[in-house]
């Protein structure tokens, strides 16, 4: 009798060891499983029109303009576009009246002549009053930092078009956890943190771009990663550049207004 429950007792340690090594193995795949899946926007492909679009959210009336604090640079104060010059260096063309400027079809997107890394940028908008067109063509234009990562400026409201080429969209990569837009006609605004990639002296990425976003004092982008600089239909890696760039606006054709911008150099 003694010599079956030693048995029976060698029989539990055998089969209680075999669970633990089972969990133990099931555990590192998991690790294993996390550390290389991939990114929510990686698993879609750019501007796939499948991909799910965000809730809509009243963001409410708009506000009057948001003053500038003190350490602020005012890069538009409505009265002329002296920070601002086109992409060959010269002066910039769109109109500028009644506190606003507006973007000028075919005259070419506008940049500023200072250059900025991490910031905190503060901008309002407003699409076309008259609507006119459909998904991507309908008072489209964006806020470039960097010349190079774009946050979407686009009429989405009652307006449908791929997820991530939608208004508060990082262009081509991540749509806004939520659609806030306004109506046509009505002011917006972005609040953006934005934190550049870091290079080694080889070029290669230490740390990517992140971006944090506010439109319209809703949060839609929480600290993402950015994938590379942005692109049309294709992503393309990231490639070496200077610590500081401009900001530019889009000329994309469409008469989008833009109003009372200031910035904030984080660095």
């Amino acid at each position: 009798m003694r010599k079956m429950g030693v048995l029976f007792s060698f029989l539990l340690f055998v089969i209680g060891l075999a669970a633990l090594c089972s969990q133990d193995k099931g555990s590192k795949g998991n690790r294993e499983e996390s550390q290389t899946s991939s990114t929510p926007a990686e698993r879609w492909s750019i501007h796939d029109p499948a991909r799910p679009l965000p809730p809509v959210v009243d963001p409410g009336p708009a506000g009057p303009p948001v003053a500038a604090p003190s350490d602020a640079i005012v890069l538009f104060n409505g009265n002329d576009l002296s920070e601002w010059e086109d992409s060959k260096g010269e002066a910039a063309r769109w109109n500028v009246e009644s506190g606003y400027m507006e973007v000028v079809a075919k005259t070419g997107s506008i940049r500023t002549k200072k250059a900025f890394g991490d910031c905190q940028l503060h901008i309002e908008w407003a699409a076309p009053a008259a609507v006119s067109g459909e998904g991507q063509n309908r008072g489209n234009s964006g806020v470039f930092l960097m010349n190079l990562y774009e946050v979407q400026v686009l009429d989405s409201y009652e307006n449908k078009t791929y997820a991530d080429g939608m208004a508060g969209a990082i262009y081509g990569q991540y749509p806004p956890l939520v659609n806030a837009c306004r109506k046509p006609g009505e002011w917006q605004s972005y609040d953006i943190i934005f934190r550049r990639p870091r290079f080694d002296s080889r070029g290669n990425v230490l740390t990517p771009a992140r971006m944090t976003v506010f439109h319209n004092g809703i949060l839609i982008h929480d600290h993402v990663e950015l994938l590379g600089p942005t692109s049309h239909k294709i992503r393309l890696p990231y490639k070496a550049h200077a610590d500081k760039l401009p900001l530019s606006l889009q000329d994309h054709g469409h008469p989008v207004r833009f109003r009372n911008i200031w910035l904030r150099p984080l660095e």
